[in-house]
């Protein structure tokens, strides 16, 4: 009978909500509990862990071992995507670490990254939006969740042609802050949009970087004042 695992935080709830797949990898796993959740909800039917660094890389074989899942989860020490074959995970989830550190994950092994990730950046998500743009990802879904700071989550499926979630929206705007989290209103966006304001309004001056930032959280701010 396999073992419960300890319930996850919001933070990776909110990312388990997102990940629905027959083959897929956690990176950077550390304690395994976000894999092992989406296996026991029936989320994923397989899954593999990659860890680098050993104690962490340890603590998820031992934690595979005591839910007894080791036929259907693997646990992978490397770096990143390099230990995954192309094209054999259909997605990827990729949690608490700076944004760049993502994109080097994903710039690094172009021909490892699946056609869906479901990202969650501790700092802004503008660059992985910007990345997605670019490359063909759309963004599907995403949210923030509150904790020691807003965390924002993202899912991105590979589709040809451009992202229609931008349609209608200042595309810089949408980039820094999301648009679906500006369509629906988000709350926990709003207070972080009335706080860049806040931040950025004593700062600001023609010619100052300051002032780009705040005219973009302005017309942000416009937008959510919108009925």
């Amino acid at each position: 009978m396999h073992r419960t695992v300890p319930s996850l935080d919001a933070r990776l709830s909110a990312v388990l909500a997102l990940v629905q797949a027959r083959c897929h990898a956690d990176i950077g796993s550390d304690h395994a509990h976000l894999p092992l959740r989406l296996l026991q909800l029936g989320r994923i039917e397989r899954g593999i862990i990659v860890e680098l660094n050993p104690g962490p890389l340890a603590h998820a074989r031992r934690n595979v071992a005591r839910a007894g899942l080791g036929a259907r989860l693997e646990v992978r020490a490397g770096n990143g995507l390099a230990p995954l074959a192309p094209g054999e995970v259909e997605s990827v989830s990729i949690t608490g670490m700076g944004a760049q550190t993502m994109l080097g994950i994903l710039t690094r092994e172009p021909l490892r990254v699946p056609p869906a990730l479901v990202l969650q950046p501790n700092d802004s998500a503008e660059p992985l939006r910007r990345w997605a743009w670019a490359h063909g990802y759309r963004l599907r879904q995403e949210a923030l969740v509150a904790g020691h700071w807003a965390y924002p989550v993202l899912r991105l499926e590979s589709r040809d042609g451009p992202d229609p979630v931008y349609d209608g929206l200042p595309l810089d705007v949408a980039l820094r802050y999301g648009p679906h989290l500006l369509r629906r209103r988000d709350a926990l966006l709003w207070q972080q949009v009335q706080a860049d304001v806040r931040r950025l309004t004593p700062l600001a001056a023609p010619g100052r970087p300051a002032q780009a930032d705040l005219n973009l959280a302005q017309t942000a701010l416009d937008f959510l004042e919108t009925l």
